[in-house]
This record gives structure tokens, C-alpha cells and sequence, in this order.
């Protein structure tokens, strides 16, 4: 019941490739293990060494501890709450309560290659301490050991304040593990959308090109954030943006859905039988040097009147073009000898309705900062959370980058506006897409409205948004919306439901022995034990569960048949030829359930008999 070993499986993957790279060495233990020969992996993958300190690359103080322990296995599982859920038996939208970091390498599994679009909105490291203090990062004495803070004589070279490199090397080693698993997670041609500021946009881009790749980086899109100007600092500037970093998993077999062409500009006055055309200009900015097959003079057959190219504008297309343009009736002459032929350009010309994606997020699209702080001000009546980004701008985002199934991950969930805006989209164009949020319990200021209100923590606030926002969202709705789930399964990140044990052989007494006799922690219910083993058998946790009695023992049954669980004592074998009889893919007992070792091998030997593609798992 462990997290699957990352850096375990990665060196299975470089063994695939290049077998002779593969050595061996030992652990912390003395056993043996896999290892691999890195100056020989580097001597098969180019002809010359990179050797010495000048090398192109971007590192800080705890960059490799951070991808050490981002691929290390932890012992935790995630505990269903249905209590605090909504729709928890229909729903296929999950809110899980925890560190992001350690969720990322429980979800490794179950959703590996299966998310399409995430967006993150990080802790923008603004000068406040981000609450994301990872056991990874440096440590001070380290840090400045590597950096030199001191001089021979022990003396402080410069102050350790906010803008000097710890500061920086804190935030990347927080982010760095966290791309890196979510990128495993990621489809083919999944994107992944990161909002963040001046502060660390360059760090976070050279981050992201290092983990998916420099000709994966989709685009940096601005977004013009601040609605009015900011007077308060002393250089009189005011930032009134913010960027959006994209990258895709593989630029290949990626694309937006671009917008629409304006077809409103399109329109047949002259009836011409090739229908509907719209006035372009036919001429582009360029000097006679730069394009000199494009400086000539159109002239218009009737009237014998010349229009020549100027200084700064030449004609768009080569003369012979033209020539056949208007021979086609495609240029259109002006009545004022001073003004210029223009083209004749048809709706049926179009290669494709659809034009580009701008970079340029236009608030007219996509709103303001203000627009969330006011939107969720409106569901809680009163301003319970600061800065949300607005879900017109995620719907935005989101409606370009995934499609209408997609699953949508947000691990810095916050307010949670990713769920409130997958909701509203949904109940735009009737789609099913479904939404995974994930956000660390911290603590909400007892001196803030949302503390006084009752919410003691963000992830409380959260909840509470979807709970209001997916009612007021099918109710705007109406009909188009009764299908919408509006719903969410809570999961709260905890210890993992074995028994923990640290003792030696001799070390135990016939008490200890048989406090033992369980290896599942006493506090653990049959939910908690169904969805640790949806973890590690790598299932997705949001499938359809029932519940079965079966001889007066309850059953799960997950997705029909992909997983069946009993987590009773003592089943006998009319109730496991019964499950058995159902064929499932899965199915998994405790160890209680059998009263010997007999029982147990015999269960393998009905499934063998009645159901041998079955896979049997006993816990």
C-alpha cells in the first residue's frame, strides 16, 4: 500500500532502451539493486562529453533534492468522506483535501496519461512566506554553504532578504516535483495552463522547458489583469498584467480550437453570384528593397487611373497576380482617385472557418481580477476570499484546451473557480467534462471574514463554493442542465491503512503478537480500504460504486465489475462462488476473511475454475 517508486520505474525505462547502461550498487542496507552508468549513457547519447562548468543550464541551491524526493515512494492514501461530499454515489468530480505534492504521487496510477488539461495558479512568491515548505528544500546552513554567504572569517557577505537567490530556489524546488508528476499525468496531447507574475515567470518557463520539452512551450499569453491604475508604489508604475504560461505534452498532436472567423463582416451588396465577400486591403507594410517584385502600379482597366505602391506600402501580391484578379472581378476599384484598390475576398475562398488563438487575453473575453473577487463576493454575500481569478477567464482557457470529456486538474484549487467554471461550461454547450481540485487545509486569518463567517480553512471554502455555485448553475440552466453534475466526492489525504510496525523478531510478545493479528490500523472503515486499493491497483476514483449484500455480507462493486471487494471476516465459499460467478476484473478480500492459509489458496483455486481472468488480491 505504497506509492509506485518513480525513480525505480524510470530506470526500467532507460533499461528498455540501453540494457548496457544498467549496473548494480548498493542500498542504505547493503542489499543490491539496479543502478545506472551515467558516463556511459552520456557517451551513447552524443559523441562528446559535457565536462566542466561551462554548460547551458538552469539550477538553483536544492534543485536535485527536489527530484529526488519528487520521485520517491511515500506510504499515505487518500480516505473518502462522504459526508462532506455531494452526490457522492453519481458524481465523477473529486475534491481531495491535501499536500498537492504527495496527492500527485498517489494519483500516479490511477490517473496516469489521463488528464487533458490542467491549470495551476501557484503561490506567485510576492515576498509572504508560501505555505508549500517541502521537506526537500535546502536547508539554511546547506544553502548558504553552497552559495557562499560567508567569507573566510565567518563574516555575512549580504543580508538574506526576500530578493536575494534562497528566496527564488525556495519557490522552484517547491514547483519543480510538482511539474514533473504532473506531466505524468498528462494525455498525449494534454496542455497544462500556469498563471503567475513578474516575480518568477522566467524561472517558471525555464522550469517547464527542462520538464516537457522547449518546443513544447505553447505560448505565454498576457492578460491584462488590473482594471484600474495602481498609484500606491513609489516608482509611479503600475503592473497591471499577468501571465499565462502554457505547454503541451507533445506540441505534435496538440492544438487549440482557435475562435470562430467573424463571418458579420462578410456581406453581398453587388449580388455576385460567388456570394458573401469582404473588403481586405491589398496592400502590407514593406519598402521597395525589401520586396521589389512588389512595387508596381495597379491600374484599372475602365478608367485608365494608376495607383502606384508608396514609400512604406507595397502591393500584397506580385503584379501577374493582380493582373488575374481583375480579370476575375476580385479588386475592387475606388470611385476617389486618391484611394486604393482593395480585395475582393470571398467567404467560399476560406481554407477554414476558424482563426487563431490569440496571445493577447482581451478582457472583454475574459474579465478582471475584480470580475472574481466580485462573482464570489455575490455567492457568499459577503467578500470571503481575496484575488480568485474570475471563471470567465477560466472558461476561456478551458474551452480551448480541452474538450467536451475531458478531466480537468487544478492542484492549487483555492476558491475553487476551475469546478465553478468546468460547471458553467458544461451547462453552456452540454458537455461532460469533469473536474479533479486539490488544495493543502491551511488555515484561513481568525482576524478574516472568512474565519469569522465559519470557514477555518480554504478547502472549506472551496466545498461550500461548488455546493452554491452548481446549484445556481443548473438552476440558470433550466432544462439544458438536469443532466449537469453538479456534485463532488471529498478525499482527504492520510496516513496509509496498514499498521506501521518497527520491531525486530525477538522484540515481540505474545500481546504485541496478538495486537498483530489485524494488519489494517483499527480506525479504518471497508470505504477506506475500497479506495486504498482503487490507489494501488491504479483505478480511477471516481467510477460508479454500489453496494451489494450478498449471503449477509456486504460486496463493492466498482464500474459494474472492474473491481469487486469484500472486506468482511470469514466469507465462506458460497459467497465467493458467487463473486466469482459475476466475473469480475479485479476483486480483493482481507486477510480476515479467510480463517486459515487453506481457505485463502483455495479461494485462487475457485477463480482459477470459474473466473480465470480474474485477478485476486488479498490485503
Amino acid at each position: 500500500m505504497e506509492s509506485a517508486d518513480l525513480t525505480e520505474q524510470n530506470i526500467d525505462k532507460i533499461a528498455a532502451l540501453f540494457p548496457n547502461v544498467i549496473s548494480e550498487t548498493k542500498d542504505a542496507d547493503g542489499n543490491l539493486k539496479k543502478a545506472i552508468n551515467f558516463t556511459l549513457l552520456q557517451q551513447i547519447l552524443q559523441g562528446d562529453l559535457v565536462d566542466g562548468d561551462e554548460c547551458y543550464e538552469f539550477t538553483w541551491a536544492g534543485k536535485k533534492q527536489s527530484i529526488i524526493d519528487g520521485n520517491s515512494p511515500l506510504r499515505k492514501t487518500l480516505r473518502p468522506c462522504p459526508e462532506e461530499s455531494k452526490d457522492w454515489d453519481k458524481t465523477e468530480n473529486l475534491y481531495i483535501e491535501g499536500d498537492n505534492l504527495e496527492v500527485l504521487k498517489l494519483l500516479q496510477g490511477s490517473y496516469l496519461n489521463s488528464i487533458k488539461m490542467m491549470y495551476f495558479d501557484p503561490p506567485y512568491n510576492t515576498g509572504n512566506d508560501f505555505v508549500y515548505r517541502d521537506n526537500f528544500t535546502a536547508a539554511k546552513d546547506e544553502y548558504e554553504e553552497d552559495v557562499g554567504l560567508f567569507d573566510e572569517n565567518e563574516n555575512r557577505l549580504f543580508k538574506n532578504t526576500e530578493s536575494n537567490g534562497r528566496f527564488h530556489s525556495d519557490w522552484c524546488s517547491m514547483m519543480y516535483p510538482r511539474l514533473q508528476l504532473a506531466r505524468n499525468l498528462l494525455t498525449d496531447d494534454g496542455v497544462i495552463v500556469i498563471s503567475i507574475d513578474d516575480g518568477e515567470v522566467n524561472n517558471l518557463i525555464k522550469i517547464c522547458v527542462e520538464i516537457f520539452g522547449e518546443e513544447n512551450h505553447l505560448a505565454t499569453f498576457l492578460w491584462k489583469s488590473r482594471q484600474t491604475t495602481d498609484s500606491r508604489k513609489s516608482t509611479n508604475m503600475s503592473i497591471d498584467h499577468e501571465y499565462i504560461v502554457a505547454f503541451t505534452n507533445r506540441q505534435s498532436v496538440f492544438s487549440l480550437k482557435g475562435n470562430d472567423i467573424d463571418k458579420g463582416k462578410y456581406t453581398n451588396p453587388d449580388n455576385d453570384p460567388r456570394g458573401s465577400w469582404a473588403s481586405i486591403d491589398l496592400s502590407v507594410q514593406a519598402t521597395r528593397d525589401q520586396r521589389p517584385n512588389q512595387f508596381y502600379e495597379i491600374i484599372n482597366p475602365i478608367t485608365g487611373i494608376s495607383y502606384p505602391a508608396n514609400s512604406q506600402r507595397v502591393w500584397s501580391k506580385s503584379k501577374d497576380v493582380v493582373n488575374g484578379m481583375i480579370k476575375e472581378n476580385r479588386i475592387i476599384f475606388p470611385d476617389n482617385p486618391s484611394g486604393r484598390p482593395r480585395e475582393k475576398k470571398f467567404l467560399s475562398d476560406l481554407r477554414s472557418e476558424i482563426t487563431g488563438f490569440s496571445s493577447w487575453l482581451d478582457p472583454k473575453d475574459v474579465g478582471y481580477t475584480t470580475n472574481g473577487t466580485r462573482e464570489l463576493s455575490s455567492l457568499f454575500e459577503q467578500r470571503i476570499f481575496d484575488f480568485p481569478k474570475s471563471t470567465k477567464l477560466l472558461c476561456h482557457i478551458i474551452n480551448q484546451a480541452s474538450t467536451e470529456d475531458s478531466i480537468i486538474l487544478d492542484i492549487f484549487s483555492g476558491s475553487a473557480t476551475t469546478a465553478h467554471a468546468v460547471m458553467k461550461l458544461n451547462a453552456k454547450d452540454g458537455g461532460s467534462r469533469k473536474f479533479i481540485m486539490v488544495q493543502l487545509p491551511e488555515t484561513t486569518d481568525e482576524k478574516s471574514e472568512a474565519y469569522k463567517a465559519g470557514y477555518k480553512n480554504i478547502c472549506e471554502i472551496g466545498k461550500e463554493r461548488i455546493r452554491k455555485a452548481g446549484e445556481k448553475v443548473k438552476e440558470e440552466a433550466g432544462l439544458n442542465g438536469q443532466n449537469l453534475d453538479i456534485g463532488f466526492r471529498v478525499l482527504k489525504l492520510d496516513s496509509t491503512n496498514m499498521k506501521d510496525v518497527y520491531y525486530g523478531a525477538g522484540e515481540y510478545s505474545q500481546q504485541m503478537l496478538l495486537d498483530l493479528e489485524s494488519n489494517i490500523k483499527n480506525d479504518r472503515t471497508d470505504l477506506d480500504l475500497l479506495y486504498g486499493v482503487l490507489l494501488n491497483w491504479g483505478v480511477p476514483l471516481a467510477l460508479p460504486h454500489t453496494n451489494e449484500m450478498i449471503g449477509g455480507v456486504k460486496v463493492h462493486f466498482v464500474n459494474g465489475v472492474d473491481l469487486v471487494a469484500c472486506f468482511a471476516d470469514n466469507v465462506n465459499e458460497t459467497i465467493i462462488r458467487e463473486i466469482a460467478k459475476r466475473k469480475p476484473l479485479r476483486v480483493v478480500f482481507r486477510d480476515s476473511s479467510f480463517a486459515n492459509s487453506p481457505d485463502k489458496i483455495n479461494v485462487t483455486e475457485i477463480f482459477k475454475t470459474i473466473s480465470p481472468e480474474t485477478t485476486v488480491k488479498v490485503i
